[in-house]
């Protein structure tokens, strides 16, 4: 009677396993990579653009996540069509991750691109303003000969419509065509910031963005992810505002582990924390044991 109850249970065990197995095996790897246009911070010194990543599906350029300094270079150089894309993302509106929006916009008109732009990005407060006030402040104000490309405006071949992200507790979720879309607010010291969870074709990729991930938000969205960004902007002995805004190695880890994420692809590279690859490794190392890499400029990551 033993052995019987015993096989009965390693039979259950197997299923459990096996549907497990097959759960975590929905990703179409064969048709969706992500790039790095950006894998810097806000530096002048390190040699590398800002933060900007791509997201392709089925050989396109589908997902553009940040826009920051240099990496509209980076974007041609990656063989990319700006009228392929079908949404941008920011995970918030600091300099290093959103400053080279203009030029995109701009670009665009030569691009022959005919169908709306979704862009979508964080909530405000008093230290910067949610996405559609920041996007009508540069394209009606800063550079008003770009306004028609705002939604109220007439002229134009598409529009650019800009969606508000402020979701603290429950997952904000959208649908489109081809991708689904989710956020979560994260902490990035007193700035407005949203982490972002993306999901094409089977495979998931989860955008840290920069937050020191005092909450649990980051590991909520992050939920069994194929792959997670995390940006990697200081050392595990900072202290002070770098702690107040950024993620240790360790905490990488443990949102890894916990996540349950099958891999880490480490971003946002800045001077303090180049070189030392070997002590984030091993921080890391103390709570997560999956596949770990260090992204530099157009470095393509296939699932």
């Amino acid at each position: 009677m033993f052995r019987k109850s015993a096989s009965l249970l390693l039979i259950a065990v197997s299923a459990v396993a096996f549907s497990a197995f097959a759960l975590a095996s929905n990703c179409e790897s064969d048709r969706v990579q992500l790039q790095v246009l950006g894998s810097g911070g806000p530096e002048l010194g390190d040699q590398r653009a800002s933060t900007s990543y791509l997201i392709w599906l089925d050989g396109k350029a589908r997902v553009m996540v940040d826009a920051g300094g240099g990496s509209s270079l980076n974007f041609e150089k990656s063989g990319a069509q700006f009228a392929d894309l079908d949404a941008v993302l920011f995970t918030h509106l600091h300099v290093d991750h959103s400053a080279d929006w203009p030029v995109y916009v701009k670009a665009g008109f030569f691009t022959g691109r005919e169908r709306d732009l979704p862009v979508f990005g964080p909530y405000g407060n008093h230290n910067l303003p949610p996405v559609d006030q920041w996007q009508h402040a540069l394209l009606n104000q800063a550079w008003p000969y770009l306004s028609n490309y705002l939604p109220n405006e007439e002229w134009s071949d598409y529009k650019l419509p800009a969606t508000v992200v402020n979701a603290e507790s429950d997952i904000w979720s959208h649908d489109l065509d081809r991708l689904k879309l989710k956020a979560l607010n994260v902490n990035h010291g007193p700035l407005p910031a949203v982490a972002w969870r993306v999901e094409a074709a089977g495979c998931t990729f989860v955008f840290s963005g920069d937050t020191s991930a005092t909450s649990e938000n980051l590991t909520r969205l992050s939920k069994d992810a194929d792959l997670l960004i995390a940006h990697n902007a200081i050392p595990e002995a900072a202290r002070g505002v770098a702690r107040r805004l950024h993620m240790p190695p360790s905490r990488i880890g443990q949102v890894a582990a916990d996540a349950g994420v099958k891999a880490v692809l480490l971003s946002h590279r800045m001077i303090r924390t180049l070189e030392r690859e070997a002590d984030t490794t091993r921080e890391i190392r103390r709570y997560y044991q999956g596949p770990v890499s260090f992204a530099d400029d157009l470095y393509k990551h296939s699932m």
